[in-house]
């Protein structure tokens, strides 16, 4: 039989009901949430590290940083076949990102959660236990990278996003969809994600700043962080990469400071492109060397930028790792 270590970081799949406070605190452990689930047994032979017991929003870069590091040395064992992680499902998605860039093992890391706590009624985490332990066992998951495992869907890290303040049906990959399903009897995959990369830095660069530009925006932000300074900057543009003329000031400004400056998108699906050349396009900023952050979120485009600070500070060396 495989073996599945199930390192677990606390979220709403670890709370329960406090009648003081009245409402969801930590109060699971990791082995308790594998009691919860006696089918288990018939899967994998389940080893259980406790990372932290925290909510997701108390979850730091450093600490998904820190875990990546924990998953390799766990991946390293020829005794183990696959990593699970639990996890709160408000930044469920930066940890999988930072996982599947850099965690260096091959290893299957499965990431999952839960929308409702351990004791409310109809509780979702030990489904998504099962699930995530499954197809960390899978063999057709090697080589596939980080998965987010919710709701009986595979998503890759790359592509997926919480939709929804409490559904369990948050999780979805605008544009793409989920890569494969897990049934009672079986895992089935039905695409293989591209353009897998890891980013492997020895430190992570903690202080990268994300904005979300908004009509009729200035600078003011922008200036703000730059005499901080920041060591890099995500704006989340309009449309496919489009600011207010004052936004492009702003960006010009940390630009000069020689702060790398990553346009993101915040529409959900599409990529950051230079279609148009008015004054706060994409193409308008391009003599700042700004970096267009492709298809990926705010969010994730942060997280990939504190990683490639980790190994060069080279303007153009970052835009690299933005190309694909």
């Amino acid at each position: 039989m495989k073996k599945v270590v199930v390192m677990t970081t606390g979220g709403t799949i670890a709370m329960k009901y406090d009648p003081v406070t009245q409402g969801l605190i930590p109060a699971v452990s990791g082995d308790d949430l594998i009691e919860a689930v006696p089918a288990l047994r018939e899967i994998a032979e389940v080893e259980v590290v406790e990372f932290s017991n925290v909510p997701s929003g108390h979850i730091t870069p450093q600490m998904m940083f820190d875990l990546a590091k924990m998953a390799d040395r766990y991946a390293e064992r020829e005794d183990v076949s696959g990593i699970v992680v639990t996890h709160g499902t408000d930044t469920l998605e930066e940890t999988a990102y930072m996982l599947g860039l850099a965690v260096k093992k091959n290893k299957p890391v499965c990431l999952t959660g839960a929308m409702r706590g351990a004791s409310e009624t109809g509780p979702d985490g030990p489904a998504n236990i099962l699930a995530a332990v499954m197809v960390a066992a899978s063999d057709e998951a090697l080589g596939k990278g980080a998965l987010l495992i919710f709701n009986d869907e595979i998503h890759a890290a790359a592509e997926v996003t919480k939709t929804h303040t409490t559904s369990c049906a948050t999780f979805h990959s605008p544009g793409w969809g989920p890569i494969g399903h897990i049934y009672f009897d079986r895992v089935v995959f039905r695409r293989q994600p591209l353009n897998l990369e890891k980013i492997c830095p020895a430190v992570l660069a903690e202080e990268v700043c994300l904005l979300k530009t908004y009509a009729g925006m200035d600078a003011y932000l922008f200036k703000m962080l730059a005499e901080k300074p920041v060591q890099g900057l995500i704006v989340e543009a309009l449309g496919c990469g489009n600011v207010p003329p004052a936004v492009k000031e702003g960006i010009e400004y940390v630009r000069s400071r020689d702060i790398p400056v990553v346009l993101a998108s915040r529409v959900h699906t599409g990529r950051v492109v230079p279609a148009y050349s008015y004054f706060g396009s994409a193409r308008s900023m391009e003599a700042s060397k700004i970096i267009l952050g492709g298809e990926l979120t705010g969010q994730k485009a942060r997280i990939k930028l504190m990683l490639a600070l980790g190994l060069t500070k080279d303007n153009e060396e970052l835009r690299r790792f933005f190309d694909n």
